[in-house]
């Protein structure tokens, strides 16, 4: 069993083309005994955003703080607290922080791709 504050776990820092202002942080992974999935927290400054991209597997998302915009089939939506979004593999999509204060999301994926 793990019980941390997600805070403690290592943070990598994503600023530069093609994100901007991200960090993410793996919580429960592979070094954990995790064999089935990887949940990472991601927080994404004001103004900041992931990059647009594409990949074989899913992922499930819930916000936790903030609002922002997730780019759903080539559309923006809104997304704030307390909200849930599932990306399908093979979608394209990215989060944008529209907020003043910073935007933190839980991220579920499978295990086998890179966690981070």
């Amino acid at each position: 069993m793990k019980v941390i504050q997600y805070p403690e776990a290592p943070v990598h820092v994503f600023d530069s083309h093609p994100a901007k202002g991200v960090t993410g942080r793996v919580v429960i992974g592979k070094d954990d005994g995790a064999g089935n999935f990887c949940m990472r927290i991601f927080e994404l400054a004001p103004g900041g955003h992931t990059p647009c991209h594409t990949h074989a597997w899913e992922h499930e998302i819930f916000v936790h703080a903030g609002k922002g915009q997730v780019l759903r089939n080539g559309a923006w939506e809104d997304i704030e607290k307390a909200n849930v979004v599932f990306i399908p593999g093979n979608e394209e999509h990215q989060f944008r922080n529209t907020g003043d204060n910073t935007l933190v999301f839980v991220c579920l994926i499978p295990a086998g791709p890179p966690e981070i």
